[in-house]
């Protein structure tokens, strides 16, 4: 059984609630993430801002992407897991909600990683997967 440090993607980046959607857009590019997790003053999670969210949310309702904040997006409880956390457990918070990225937070509650799909596939079994692919995208 896997753990969510062994599933995630190391090293994630936060992008600050006051940063710019631009900035956020420059560094979804300089990274090649679709999503950021966004952070609050004191570096805790407070949600996530993906691709889609600067196009649709805020692009095409006809706002201006560089004085639009991170912050500004965000809604909702962020979900996470801990590093310890089983797969079973990862499966289940992503399905849940209908998340296909899920940050990973240390003992410490400081992001430590990522996981998405494609960390899923790369891990989990062909049961595993096809049980997440069928209770998220049906």
């Amino acid at each position: 059984m896997a753990i969510a440090a062994d599933i995630m993607n190391p090293g994630a980046q936060w992008i600050p609630a006051t940063e710019s959607l631009d900035r956020a857009a420059q560094l979804m590019r300089e990274l090649d993430v679709g999503a950021l997790p966004v952070s609050d003053a004191n570096e805790r999670l407070c949600g996530i801002v993906t691709d889609r969210d600067i196009v649709v949310r805020c692009v095409a309702a006809g706002h201006d992407p560089a004085h639009t904040t991170a912050g500004d997006l965000v809604r909702g409880t962020p979900r996470w897991v801990s590093t310890l956390a089983e797969d079973e457990e990862v499966l289940a918070e992503m399905v849940a909600h209908q998340i296909r990225r899920l940050p990973v937070i240390d003992e410490n509650k400081r992001l430590v990683g990522m996981i998405s799909e494609a960390d899923l596939a790369r891990t989990l079994t062909d049961d595993q997967i096809a049980e997440f692919a069928e209770r998220v995208y049906s």
